[in-house]
């Protein structure tokens, strides 16, 4: 994901949520069960015990290490540039000048602020292309993508172009709050984030779309959507026949994939065309039981919540910070017109320091939102395996196989660094996940599971 479209996320708050929420709300990132592929991180370890439940052969263990590696040095990149674009264009002064450069554009205000926020995008798409170009050589050079250069640069413009289309007015309309509400405009922004936030999700299908092709399910594969109808069934997830498709993933990539996305008449089930006939059914079925989990325990509505009473603090919060750099150095970067009254803030210009705000606290409260993610993704592996128990002869060993499949696919380290982990991760790693598959079995004696009682 480019930086232009993290500030997107950021300014109306789903860079935060998408942190503590099931990754259920963005554009682009709706649920998607994968090991972590932008935030994998390496570790010293080269050797498995013999206790791992997930494992891979050597020649791939020295390449997951190796990549994990890359994702690590590319995941603190993309905090840390980003946050120091940000900053240059206000220290140099291009956010000003920008700004005065919209003003003898346009007549209108709300054109004006069109265009600025429109060209700010492109720029920092801009200077975000070398990592960008860095990210997908290192996933060509290890065979997780197969996308050529041409359609990645044809992605790359889409991309622009959404977040374009999209980012600007949401960022007009962030910036319209703060000027309609100088003292209380965090507030009207947490307020205006929420329904935001719940609209990126029932879109999402609708922009997918996009970026990738997709068919009827029953086309290519009518036995697996009559396997999926029997966790639709048990769990309860309304999701009909209709609703299932199968994505052309293998034109980008060789990783598997499977996921519900939306919500209410926008929900789906996606599967991967590398994923549907590479692992057995059995597994699609417990990837696709995690992922029901996430909608029949509420993960969404759970998320919303607590987001909802972090984000009230974060934005008071970068608010404060936000005056304070304006006092410190607003006539540096040419902020507003103190003579004329003209406050710094609720400019074009000013309002580039509430984004860089908001930039520095989702990278430091990154933990806090990873924290939250890995309890609910640990609760959907849960529901996951207990969703299956009586459809599939074995769950323990089909939830292990499929975090094995989906681990070996992605190329992920069997052994990240726990600080790393509990730093950057935003589901529990596939070691983690394997581990606690294998030694699960609530059945065991006449017992029963967590959310199944049978």
């Amino acid at each position: 994901m480019t930086f232009a479209r993290r500030l997107v996320l950021a300014s109306i708050s789903i860079f935060l949520l998408a942190a503590v929420a099931p990754r259920l709300s963005v554009p682009h990132a709706a649920t998607r069960y994968v090991p972590i592929h932008q935030s994998a991180l390496s570790s010293t370890k080269t050797q498995q015990g013999p206790e791992q439940a997930y494992s891979l052969p050597p020649d791939k263990l020295d390449k997951a290490i190796a990549l994990s590696r890359i994702r690590n040095i590319l995941d603190i990149a993309y905090s840390l540039w980003g946050i120091a674009v940000l900053w240059l264009l206000l220290a140099s002064r291009w956010a000003a000048g920008l700004a005065a450069w919209a003003e003898r554009k346009a007549n209108r205000h709300w054109i004006r602020g069109l265009l600025f926020f429109a060209v700010l995008l492109v720029l920092l798409t801009v200077a975000n292309l070398p990592l960008d170009w860095y990210g997908h050589y290192a996933s060509r050079s290890y065979g997780i993508s197969v996308q050529g250069w041409g359609n990645w640069c044809v992605d790359l413009a889409k991309s622009l172009g959404l977040s374009v289309l999209i980012g600007a007015p949401v960022l007009l309309f962030f910036n319209w709050i703060v000027r309609r509400w100088p003292r209380r405009y965090w507030l009207g922004a947490w307020v205006a984030a929420m329904p935001l936030m719940v609209l990126a999700t029932f879109v999402s299908p609708l922009v997918e779309p996009v970026f990738n092709k997709y068919e009827p399910l029953a086309k290519s594969n009518p036995a697996l959507v009559g396997e999926l109808e029997k966790i639709v069934a048990r769990t309860g997830i309304d999701i009909p026949p209709d609703r299932m498709f199968l994505m052309k993933a293998s034109l980008k990539t060789n990783g598997l994939n499977a996921y519900v996305s939306g919500i209410g008449a926008t929900k789906r089930i996606v599967v991967w065309d590398t994923t549907a006939g590479r692992i057995p059914n059995d597994e699609i079925l417990f990837i696709f039981a995690h992922e029901s989990g996430h909608y029949v325990l509420h993960h969404i509505v759970k998320g919303l919540a607590v987001a909802a009473a972090v984000l009230f603090f974060v934005f008071w919060g970068c608010a404060g910070f936000a005056n304070w750099l304006v006092r410190r150095f607003g006539a540096r970067w040419r902020l507003g017109r103190p003579e004329e009254g003209i406050a710094a803030l609720p400019t074009r210009a000013g309002f580039v320091v509430l984004l860089l705000t908001v930039s520095v606290a989702s990278l430091v409260l990154e933990p806090v939102g990873n924290a939250v993610s890995r309890f609910i993704e640990h609760q959907a592996d849960v529901y996951g395996q207990e969703a299956i128990h009586g459809l599939v002869p074995d769950p323990q060993k089909t939830a292990v196989a499929a975090f094995n499949a989906l681990g070996e696919a992605w190329l992920e380290d069997p052994n990240p660094s726990p600080f790393i982990e509990f730093w950057t991760y935003s589901h529990p790693s596939t070691q983690t996940r394997a581990n606690f598959a294998a030694h699960y079995d609530p059945w065991a004696n006449g017992g029963h599971g967590e959310f199944f009682k049978q």
